[in-house]
């Protein structure tokens, strides 16, 4: 079986990754993740994905696995197109937190899955939508304060206490959220003759 390897510097996404019992390797891609003018957030996501598996597959062979997310915020406006970056710090977070109270974030996270000795490459965007409760301005200090998800985007842990601000989901892969979709990558891999149930 050729060797996996996840592009990926996320804790959270090897996480989800082990999941399938499968052997594989971490290696980091270093990558410039600019948004480019006019660039669709699901462009955005498709051409990273992307751009991780051939940085990896300049120095690595096997079959590689790589990811790439984006938070937008929706209030309704099917036009609107605001992306929720990382916070990085207090403040930016209290905002982003304020302006997602009571809407939806729609997560977009690509996959892509790259055969070295085949050059066969497989990409998909899946989309994962949050619909936020109404945050009193106490609820979103008091998380802050628990769980500071200073590096994360749209503020919060899925994964943790960040389900205590959500109404519900609507999605076909919780995994998905956390930047792994995994129903789409067990296909993936069967198209690549691996089935993780053998």
């Amino acid at each position: 079986m050729l060797k996996l390897i996840l592009a990926s510097s996320s804790p959270f996404r090897k996480d989800v990754l082990t999941k399938l019992g499968l052997d594989f390797t971490v290696c980091v891609p270093d990558i410039d993740e600019t948004r480019l003018e006019d660039e669709s957030p699901h462009q955005m996501v498709h051409r990273l994905s992307q751009q991780k598996a051939f940085e990896i597959a300049k120095s690595k062979t096997g079959l590689i696995i790589a990811s790439d997310q984006i938070a937008t915020l929706s209030d309704g406006n099917d036009h609107k197109d605001d992306v929720l970056s990382k916070p990085h710090n207090h403040k930016n977070a209290v905002q982003q937190l304020q302006l997602s109270s009571g809407n939806t974030v729609t997560f977009l996270t690509s996959l892509t899955l790259l055969n070295t000795n085949t050059h066969n490459i497989q990409t998909i965007v899946e989309t994962f939508k949050v619909i936020f409760k109404q945050l009193t301005t106490k609820q979103i200090e008091n998380y802050l304060a628990k769980e500071e998800p200073y590096n994360c985007a749209g503020s919060f842990k899925s994964e943790s206490l960040g389900i205590s601000l959500f109404e519900r989901f609507e999605g076909d892969d919780p995994n998905a959220l956390i930047g792994l979709p995994l129903i789409k990558l067990v296909r993936m891999l069967e198209n690549e003759g691996i089935d993780v149930l053998s």
